[in-house]
């Protein structure tokens, strides 16, 4: 939840889990690498932009919500809403 903008592989589960808050590229396209840094590098716009997108995505893995999510995923099984 730093708010430091990723560039990251578009392979395994990477985006799903990034979602919109990174730049994804071929983890084995030495070009594509390159052109992603060089986007973050270069746009300032996209750097704040990945930035803020990045804390709203980190925010769902935070432990509370989580297990808030559980909670209601087990109440809702067990009838308990």
């Amino acid at each position: 939840m730093l708010g430091t903008p990723v560039l990251t592989s578009n392979t395994s589960s990477l985006p799903e889990v990034v979602g919109d808050a990174a730049l994804t590229v071929d983890p084995y396209d030495v070009g594509a690498i390159a052109a992603g840094l060089r986007a973050l590098d270069g746009d300032a716009g996209l750097r704040a932009q990945l930035a803020a997108a990045g804390v709203k995505q980190a925010a769902k893995y935070d432990m509370q919500a989580y297990q808030n999510r559980l909670q209601a995923m087990y109440d809702k099984v067990l009838g308990r809403q």
